[in-house]
Formats: C-alpha cells, structure tokens, sequence
C-alpha cells in the first residue's frame, strides 16, 4: 500500500507538470503527437483526437511531445512556428504548475493543520537567546533579514548557515519590535552551534484569508530550501550521494509512511502532504535550472533568441539539448545507483 502511495504521489507531481505544458501547448494552437506518463516501454496506449495518450512501464518521468518541438516541421501548428511569447508560455507552464499545485496543497495542509509560528515556547539556560534577555512568548520575525513566518524558518536557516558568526535577530513583545544579537554556541549534545530557543509545538488555527496567506509563504520558504540547497551542493557543502532521485524518493515516502500510520490516517495525511508540497515545490524550482533538456535550459535559449532577433539554428539547439539530456540521465542513472546503495 506505502508503495502505491509513493508512486501515486510521485506520478501525479509528474503529470501535473506536464499538464501546464498540454494546456498551454493547446491553448496556443500547437498539435499534441503524445502525452505521457513514466519511461521506458509502453504498458497501455489509447489515442483520443489528434493525441495519444501512453502509460510507461517506469513511473518515474513523463513528457508532453508537440508537433515540431525536437524536429522541423511544415506544420502550421508546430512548436516552431509559434512566436517566441507562445513557445515561452508553453516551457513555462510546466514550472508553474507545480507552483500552482504546491500552492493548492499548502492551502489544505494549512486549513488542515494550522500553522506553527514563531513563537518560542522557552529559552535554554547559557545559550545567547537567555543572554540577550529574550523570553517565552516573543515571535521571531527576522533573522539576517530573511523574514520568518514559520518555525520551521528558523531551524532551516540556522542549518542552512552552520559557520554563522552570529544572527541578527527581529521579534515581537507585546506588539513591539526588538533586535538583538545572537552568537551561536556549540553544544556538545546536539554536535551543532545553538542559539537556545526553544520551539513552540503549538499549531494555531488561522482564518480563510490567514490560510491563503501562510500558504504563499508556504512556497516562499520551499523555494528558499531549494535554492539554498542547490547552493550547497554547487559549493561543496553537500555531495551528489546526498541527492536522493526517485528511488530514494519513494523510500522517503514509505518511511513517512510507516512512522505516521500508529498515530492515525490524519498525520498519514498531513506527512505525505507536507512530502508532496517539497516535491513539486523542488520539481519546480529544479526544471527552470538554466540546464540544457530542461524547461530552464529552453527559456534561456528563448531569452538569447530575443535579444538576437533570431532563432537559433535547429540542429546547434538540438545538439544542446541532447547533450544535455545525456548528462541528466548519467546523473540520474548516479543518483539512483546511490539510493540502491542506500537500501542495501
């Protein structure tokens, strides 16, 4: 059963993405030859008008194959031969879908849930938070000057930032502001620099305006942990075998899984919500990378078609993209090698 869930889960991140390529793809007038979902050989296919519509055997990946995208083609209806803003909306739209889907999550996962603000619930006897004078029922409103929404906020910053000589600290007493510094120290328990702050486990309901706010900050901080991640790995702070690809994801899955099932199908739920929220938040994030063979790769190429004037010749784009389609499949072919080593 945790199994199916995983894949159900993955797989319709997946087919919503290339749904905003479809949509989009019609919208603009483009023929649709295939829209697919998983890779590898063809489990079940059944044409509908003009498209053919293909269950693959690996449920990991999918695609939304237009008329003229990867080829030349006469067709008045062909990806190119629309202009540059219809090609635009087309690659864009698989981004903003899941940007959309994340946020469309975030609002049931909040109305559901409610949200854990900063409020802290104590400070550690010795640590920097006590020193400064900060209390039981101050909120957190800043740190550095990225503006904190959630708890959450705080503890992934902190993560994010280990070498930090210090924290600038915003928050809130009584409806009035304060700032403070904090210098980190190293505990010898946890084996990490602590502030001492001590997190508030209570989640507050919040109003139907309060849920469509808290989700778009929701977004905001799934899209910061992205990039800051991204930013590691391209540093050196985090390896490749840290990455987790789709095996590791379905693991991750089924292990949220397993731990949620004793305290009810609610915090099932709410777990494997929460999972799903990262994942197309990430998927998003991940496929405007300006990486050849990604939708990134593509709006970069467009970018560099208008400030030329021209489109660039088919067989030079081509040869960018498959190579850059080769060197995503070595890294994937890496990542999923690590997660079965993970398993193991």
């Amino acid at each position: 059963m945790k199994i199916i869930l995983a894949i159900l889960i993955f797989s319709f991140i997946i087919i919503f993405h290339e749904l905003g390529h479809f949509l989009f793809a019609k919208k603009c007038g483009v023929k649709v030859n295939e829209f697919t979902l998983g890779l590898g050989p063809t489990l079940i296919s059944w044409g509908k008008g003009e498209t053919k519509y293909c269950l693959k055997l690996l449920p990991f990946g999918g695609s939304c194959v237009m008329e003229g995208e990867d080829e030349e083609s006469d067709s008045d209806r062909a990806f190119n031969k629309k202009s540059l803003w219809e090609r635009f909306q087309i690659v864009f739209a698989g981004p903003l879908f899941n940007f959309i889907l994340a946020y469309i999550l975030s609002v049931v996962y909040i109305a559901a849930l409610g949200v854990n603000d900063a409020t802290i619930s104590d400070v550690m006897e010795g640590y920097a938070a006590e020193e400064a004078g900060m209390e039981a029922g101050d909120t957190i409103i800043s740190i550095n000057g990225y503006n904190v929404h959630f708890y959450n906020e705080i503890s992934i910053y902190t993560f994010l930032h280990p070498n930090a000589e210090s924290y600038d600290i915003v928050y809130l007493r009584d409806g009035e502001k304060y700032e403070t510094e904090l210098v980190p120290t190293y505990s010898e328990e946890t084996g990490r620099k602590m502030i001492g702050i001590i997190k508030n486990a209570e989640y507050k309901k919040v109003s139907p305006i309060g849920v469509l706010k808290y989700a778009a900050y929701e977004i905001k901080y799934q899209i910061y942990v992205t990039l800051s991640s991204l930013k590691m790995l391209f540093t050196g702070q985090i390896s490749v075998n840290e990455v987790s690809g789709p095996v590791g994801v379905v693991t991750t899955i089924s292990d949220v899984y397993d731990q949620s099932i004793s305290s009810g199908l609610f915090y099932v739920f709410i777990n494997l919500l929460s999972i799903a929220i990262l994942l197309t938040a990430n998927l998003g994030v991940m496929n405007l990378l300006p990486f050849p063979a990604l939708d990134g790769g593509r709006i970069l190429l467009f970018i560099i078609e208008g400030i030329r004037g021209k489109k660039m010749k088919p067989e030079i784009e081509n040869g960018i993209n498959l190579v850059g389609f080769a060197l995503l499949m070595v890294l994937m072919v890496v990542v999923m090698y690590n997660d079965i080593l993970k398993l193991m």
